[in-house]
């Protein structure tokens, strides 16, 4: 999927908008870069697109990358969420999984906005979105 999303092939063809340039930002191998390598240019970005996938293990690794915590002071940064990009923005989010164990899961979001979201409620794509009718 994020080779799709970096390469313009996805439905939401984000990184396709005219960007002067893009960067991608492995959250999973930020633990293990010095944090003054990659926080300046995340700063001084005028946008960060946060595509999909799990919106469980992208809140976890939101938080472990230390990303997490430097978002609330990016003021003047754009925030372009899809999916679970946005859905990882509210205090708290459902997700469906095909796990009998666990079909539906909450758990606490990051809290940088007010309101929850129910991405893909009602599209053909999506018929479990967000949860099966």
């Amino acid at each position: 999927m994020a080779y799709r999303f970096i390469s313009g092939l996805t439905t939401s063809p984000l990184t396709e908008l005219g960007w002067k340039s893009l960067g991608v930002l492995e959250l999973t191998a930020l633990p293990s870069i010095q944090r003054e390598n990659w926080v300046a240019p995340v700063e001084e970005a005028d946008a960060l697109l946060v595509f999909g996938g799990d919106v469980l293990y992208l809140c976890r690794w939101m938080r472990e990358s230390g990303l997490a915590d430097l978002l609330p002071s990016l003021r003047e940064t754009v925030y372009v969420g899809v999916s679970a990009g946005s859905m990882a923005t509210a205090p708290i989010f459902g997700e469906t999984y095909d796990d009998p164990n666990a079909p539906f899961v909450i758990d606490e979001g990051l809290g940088l906005v007010d309101f929850a979201l129910l991405p893909h409620l009602d599209h053909e794509d999506h018929p479990k979105a967000p949860w099966p009718k």
